[in-house]
């Protein structure tokens, strides 16, 4: 027999928690009827786990955020989302939370503190780190709450959000749902730990097991935990040992599971458990907990029968384009707020590292919400030394050393944004971003769309090659970004629109890539303005008017086509600088292709599955009767980038300049 201790709980808070806890199962039973009826077409059950999110739910304050996975029906019902809204969201419906874009749980919603999971599992873990630290720079006594499964716990991300939930000293509790498999993968395949909890002394946290289907255990455990937690300024893991009575989703069955378990655990039922607790105690009679189950009922039909009865989706091209990304306010070349300015004679020339510093410093100081995140980024002043100083003048709190967790704080930079702040993560080299690769491509970008939440959040690249620091240290990967709609790619080649695209990028609320040409950081100068002020994030810039051939590039390509025009005055190029991927200027690359006929796509990346290719098909299939010739494309080897710098130098584009443009002038 379960034991429960209700401790201080009045009889009202008991029976509201029962009500809290059947609504979740009857509504699971409901769907798994409606399953069979076909009436539905997916469903991942919760059943034999509900005691979890609901007691979890309870534990917490309203405006906690909280990062459930698809079996936490209970944490959407106990924070009052309007069952009709989910029903239509299950549905697919236009109505529902996510416009028909995402399915079951795969959603948030900002007004009830909840953001849904992503399938990868994992990422949600470190917005939950995001969050709290939103509030602890808020100076706000709040948690923030993630739940995993035991098989999650194996993935990075656990890992990184716990480490750095330990070193930044977050109130943050993980709840780790042990239901003894991962779809049909039994425990004793996933780890040989005794127990999950023993990893949380790997981060020097406290943590503890328990019956995750006792609903008065869950909920005390949990709210005693969120007290420790605030208190002491330190993050905690529980362990919750349950059991899923169904399968992984209704189509995967159970014929992998022992017969004996689903025995053992429907004993162990947390619906029917407390129900005979409630009926043992004389709080609830038979008949009183039949009314309850009647009410229910009855209130699951009618939210249904509302959601059922929505017309089916028209789809709306232009509106599923316009919600990819969060709307922005006009941007000005000339901000009218003059008062920051660079601390500098106006007619200096300023080389581009340092109008990248220069940028960064006046948005700091222009958004008092805005964290810098990064390794190495504090003290030391980053691996290229743009916040050098920084931490004196703004203070550790918003600029942030990280450990090694791309991945991890790129979540954290999400969370931030749920909390209404900006972030800027430094990349410290470019190439990798690829640990963090699955957080910006399928959190960042896609938030928005999925659910109207914007990710305000600058990500800093430094790129390229050119400086012999070899194959994982110099790769041009901005191709890899632009195939992802919801981010915005930008790629200055001069000072003055380092400065004035990324002053743009912290006043846009869409996640942005900012790639910074680290050969290009100390080897090219200009005037910049000392004041604050935007260039405009979509608008190419014109370089060079020309009538003979045009030359569409970014970043160095910029350099290497204005050295090549002035070596080669007999030719008349046309130089377009793109300065941003996503969005593309097409107006900009249409207008130049009209005024010369003849194409050049110059970029450092590798020729293959580079943005050339887009460009060009892009002219072939808009601009064809303007043409003279076909689109040239002149691009890297297909090759990594190699260390010695002969080598190098033959791998960069810029080496076949020459031939690709007496090649189209010959056509």
């Amino acid at each position: 027999m379960m034991q429960f201790d209700r401790k201080d709980l009045s009889d009202e808070t008991l029976i509201e928690f029962f009500r809290k806890l059947l609504l979740p199962r009857m509504i699971e039973e409901k769907m798994l009827v409606l399953l069979r009826q076909g009436k539905i077409s997916k469903w991942f059950s919760g059943i034999g786990q509900e005691a979890v999110a609901v007691g979890a739910t309870l534990a917490l304050e309203s405006d906690e955020w909280i990062m459930p996975l698809h079996r936490n029906l209970g944490v959407f019902t106990t924070r009052g989302m309007e069952l009709e809204k989910l029903f239509l969201q299950w549905q697919g419906s236009k109505n529902g939370f996510s416009k028909g874009r995402e399915r079951s749980f795969h959603f948030g919603s900002a007004a009830h503190h909840v953001c849904g999971m992503i399938s990868h599992l994992g990422p949600q873990l470190a917005i939950a780190d995001g969050t709290t630290l939103a509030h602890k720079l808020s100076n706000q006594d709040k948690v923030s709450l993630a739940f995993t499964g035991e098989g999650g716990t194996s993935e990075g991300d656990f890992h990184e959000a716990l480490n750095v939930a330990s070193v930044w000293d977050l109130p943050v509790i993980f709840i780790i749902e042990n239901n003894g498999y991962g779809l049909s993968t039994p425990v004793n395949e996933q780890y040989r730990c005794e127990q999950l909890i023993d990893r949380a002394k790997g981060y020097g946290m406290e943590s503890v097991r328990i019956d995750g289907n006792n609903l008065l255990t869950v909920y005390d455990t949990v709210k005693g935990v969120r007290d420790y937690c605030i208190k002491n300024q330190r993050p905690y893991l529980i362990e919750c040992m349950t059991f899923r009575m169904r399968g992984h989703e209704e189509a995967s069955g159970v014929k992998y599971v022992p017969a004996h378990l689903f025995e053992e655990w429907a004993q162990k039922d947390p619906v029917t458990n407390y129900e005979h607790y409630l009926i043992d105690q004389e709080i609830l009679s038979q008949e009183e907990i039949n009314a309850i189950r009647e009410s229910l009922k009855q209130y699951i039909d009618k939210e249904l029968k509302a959601g059922f009865a929505d017309d089916p989706i028209v789809p709306d091209t232009s509106a599923e384009l316009n919600d990819v990304y969060a709307s922005v306010t006009e941007v000005q070349q000339q901000n009218e707020d003059a008062l920051i300015l660079a601390e500098r004679d106006a007619e200096q020339p300023v080389r581009l590292i340092d109008a990248v510093k220069e940028g960064l410093y006046q948005s700091m100081q222009k958004h008092e919400n805005l964290v810098l995140m990064g390794q190495d980024i504090a003290e030391y002043g980053g691996a290229f030394k743009i916040t050098e100083g920084f931490v004196h003048r703004f203070g550790k709190e918003r600029v942030r050393n990280t450990p090694l967790c791309e991945s991890a704080i790129v979540g954290i930079a999400l969370g931030l944004s749920l909390e209404g702040y900006k972030s800027m993560m430094e990349m410290q080299f470019a190439d990798f971003v690829t640990v963090g690769f699955n957080q910006i491509v399928n959190n960042l970008a896609k938030i928005h769309y999925r659910w109207g939440q914007k990710a305000d959040v600058v990500i800093r690249m430094p790129t390229g090659g050119g400086v012999g620091a070899g194959p994982f240290h110099s790769q041009s990967n901005e191709a890899w970004f632009v195939h992802t709609p919801g981010l915005k790619v930008v790629y200055p080649s001069t000072p003055e629109d380092a400065k004035g695209l990324l002053i743009s990028a912290f006043n846009d609320p869409n996640p942005v890539m900012f790639f910074e040409h680290k050969a290009l950081y100390r080897a090219v100068s200009g005037k910049v303005p000392v004041e604050y002020y935007e260039t405009p994030i979509g608008k190419a810039k014109q370089v060079m008017n020309g009538d003979d051939l045009s030359i569409i590039t970014y970043g160095a390509g910029v350099h290497w086509a204005t050295d090549y025009a002035a070596d080669h005055p007999e030719i008349s190029i046309d130089i377009v600088d793109l300065r941003t991927l996503l969005p593309i200027d097409w107006e900009a690359v249409q207008n130049s292709v009209i005024r010369t006929g003849k194409v050049i796509v110059l970029h450092e990346d590798v020729l293959t599955g580079g943005i050339g290719g887009e460009i060009a098909a892009w002219i072939g299939e808009h601009c064809f009767k303007n043409l003279d010739a076909p689109v040239k494309r002149c691009a890297s080897l297909d090759s990594p980038v190699p260390f010695n710098i002969q080598l190098e130098n033959n791998f960069l584009a810029k080496s076949r300049l020459d031939a690709v443009v007496k090649e189209l002038l010959e056509f």
